[in-house]
């Protein structure tokens, strides 16, 4: 005979374990902050800049399940080219598991690390190089007004305060460039300042505290 008391305690404990269930399968809540990056577009000195067509709403929406993004591709003085892609989904792997895989396909990119960019405050930059020795592919992920150096620990705690709460989206900021030297410090990049605008535009708009980026 199990006592009513003990039987309160269980079912206590059941209706714990369906908060996560009705909160997604439900429910399925999510965070609208407002916030979009399709219309923005930084505004760098002595660049110029133009949509880059290869990909449509139906690509990334496969690939990042995302209906918000903007790709462009930089004019550098120097003739370097680098396309900025941005997105934002609540599907967090989507976007920090290899961007690379789908936004540079068939490039024999190796990663580098994390490197820190910046000083005002210091954003860790996922760098990866291309295997000929020249080109690169550098991303910066935010999420919850922070950037993202651990995308795996970031997941796990993510998914343990979304089993109470409502989902969130992340931000990619993603360069690519095919021609930068594998010996160039990606500081002195055209892609570092292709990627310091658009964080930095993205943050203007968003009215957040990444203000200014001195490389």
């Amino acid at each position: 005979m199990v006592s009513s008391r003990f039987s309160l305690i269980v079912i206590f404990l059941l209706s714990l374990a369906l908060v996560p269930t009705i909160i997604h399968s439900y429910i399925k809540a999510k965070t609208d902050d407002g916030i979009t990056v399709s219309t923005l577009i930084p505004i760098i000195d002595g660049f110029s800049s133009e949509p880059y067509t290869r990909h449509n709403d139906a690509w990334v929406k496969t690939m990042f399940d995302s209906e918000d993004w903007v790709e462009r591709v930089y004019n550098a003085p120097d003739g370097v080219n680098i396309r900025l892609f941005m997105t934002r989904s609540y599907d967090h792997k989507r976007l920090y598991h290899h961007p690379e895989l789908g936004l540079s396909h068939g490039g024999d990119f190796r990663s580098i690390g994390v490197v820190m960019f910046g000083e005002r405050p210091k954003v860790p930059v996922h760098l990866l190089r291309h295997s000929s020795g020249s080109g690169l592919v550098a991303y910066a992920l935010l999420a919850d007004g922070k950037f993202i150096e651990n995308p795996v620990l970031h997941q796990i705690s993510e998914s343990l305060v979304q089993l109470v709460s409502a989902s969130r989206q992340m931000t990619l900021f993603y360069v690519a460039d095919s021609s930068t030297s594998n010996s160039t410090e990606f500081n002195q990049t055209a892609a570092a300042m292709v990627l310091k605008a658009a964080i930095e535009s993205f943050a203007a708009k968003t009215n957040t505290k990444v203000k200014s980026l001195d490389g």
